[in-house]
């Protein structure tokens, strides 16, 4: 596959394919996708992905910044991973018994490059691992509650599953804390164990202090994002994370940080190497699969062989497909791969040339703006300096946001039309990507001011 043959201009494209294969997989799929977050406006159903790039099945083409939510680390079927699984997978996908030489191997070079990894276990998606870690720490503890940051995403369970993505205040309300506290996300959620989820600000020291005080002894569990990348991308400020370590060493919780973005993402050692504050357990995910399947959960040893994979453990931990040969052998030759060639140097070089490039072009239109990231991960929001706090993240333009997302897709660029937004650079992207995605974001971001001011004049005929 190829880039697209034009960004600048905006395309003439139809979507027709994209919308027919919706409407047919709706008469059997709930919506007509299977994970809530999927279905968008306008609809895009993928025929086949390369690299950068994928291909909707109306044949139009995009330079792909979603990576499937950040899962795509090297690039869509990336030649050296898919032919590693296509040669494991012709002897063994999955046995469920024992363990596997690729299965050693691929704990071993976790061990070796995360930090707080001194055992660990495989399974199949980052919100098992987050599952787990709630699990266990509760186990190791005596002890019920878990603390959560606000703006943070931890997984599909009840036990983390409040105060996220859509937990935005009702119109007019403000941000008070006794607001965030009684918002949740999902209907059917049990309340006793919504009841014992702490939501605290991120990047806010005396704000954690004070909810571990007032439920002293009670709190088992610690568990953030070390980079807030489910608001835009907001980076802890300097000494929160070590503050938050010291606070669950203070009160023996377990400190738990969820590298399902940030895990191999911004390096081998994860954020926890750069930042050099070690957690109790890391969660894994996405980018370590590169796209297939496979998840982790490690820390420190007397706290990891409690689960019952040991003679002695109690804490119950299981999966028929955790640690199947598909998974393991990406992981193994996605790990290969970073360490032998220069993935993140590339990634954090493309990652600053399209965050100086987007600052550029928001200074000259003149709008309220931040342009936030880290590594290869960037997002232009349209809202007043700074970006530190969910409260910040929620005064984005919201309608203008989605409407230059929307004008990129017309001229081939796609990044995913929803308020969450982050977008990735893979080792794929090349600086002509980096080039024509400017070029577009330029044009489309003047199509959406145009459009905006329009608007008044068009509500009034």
């Amino acid at each position: 596959m190829t880039a697209p043959v034009t960004t600048s201009e905006q395309q003439e494209m139809s979507m027709a394919g994209s919308r027919a294969l919706l409407g047919r997989a709706s008469q059997v799929v709930p919506g007509g996708v299977h994970s809530g977050r999927r279905k968008l406006e306008p609809p895009l159903c993928v025929r086949r992905a390369s690299g950068a790039y994928v291909e909707d099945i109306d044949g139009n083409s995009f330079i792909d910044y979603h990576a499937a939510y950040g899962a795509i680390l090297l690039g869509h079927s990336y030649p050296r991973v898919v032919e590693r699984v296509a040669q494991a997978i012709r002897e063994r996908v999955l046995f469920a018994v024992g363990t596997t030489e690729s299965e050693a191997a691929l704990a071993e070079k976790l061990v070796q490059h995360i930090p707080s990894f001194e055992r660990v276990l495989f399974c199949g998606s980052g919100s098992e691992a987050s599952m787990y870690a709630v699990r266990l720490a509760r186990a190791v503890t005596g002890r019920q509650k878990v603390l959560k940051f606000q703006g943070c995403y931890n997984g599909f369970h009840d036990y983390v599953l409040r105060g996220d993505l859509t937990n935005r205040p009702t119109q007019g309300s403000g941000i008070e804390a006794s607001a965030n506290l009684v918002r949740y996300d999902s209907a059917g959620i049990f309340m006793p164990a919504l009841a014992e989820t702490l939501v605290c600000r991120y990047n806010d020291l005396d704000d954690v202090t004070r909810a571990v005080d007032d439920n002293h002894g009670q709190v088992a569990i610690v568990i953030v994002e070390p980079i807030m990348h489910n608001s835009m991308t907001i980076v802890p400020k300097p000494g929160f994370l070590e503050g938050l370590r010291a606070i669950c060493d203070r009160d023996g919780i377990v400190l738990v940080f969820d590298e399902v973005i940030t895990g191999f993402r911004h390096g081998l050692g994860g954020y926890q190497a750069i930042a050099n504050v070690t957690p109790d357990l890391t969660c894994l995910g996405k980018a370590l699969g590169t796209g297939f399947p496979i998840a982790a959960l490690g820390g420190r040893r007397d706290l990891m062989e409690r689960f019952t994979t040991t003679d002695e453990g109690d804490v119950w931990y299981g999966g028929s497909y955790n640690a199947n040969e598909v998974g393991v052998s990406a992981a193994l030759a996605n790990i290969e791969v970073l360490e032998t060639e220069p993935v993140h140097e590339h990634m954090y070089r493309l990652g600053d040339r399209m965050r100086n490039g987007l600052q550029r072009l928001a200074e000259e239109a003149g709008i309220p703006h931040v342009v936030v990231g880290f590594g290869g991960i960037f997002v232009m929001g349209f809202l007043e300096p700074p970006l530190e706090t969910y409260e910040d993240y929620l005064r984005n333009d919201l309608d203008l946001f989605l409407t230059y997302r929307r004008e990129l897709i017309k001229r081939g660029i796609f990044e995913m039309p929803e308020n969450v937004g982050r977008n990735h650079i893979s080792y794929s992207h090349t600086d002509a990507d980096v080039d024509r995605t400017l070029e577009a974001a330029r044009q489309a971001l003047r199509a959406a001011l145009d459009r905006r001011s329009r608007q008044p004049s068009e509500r009034s005929s």
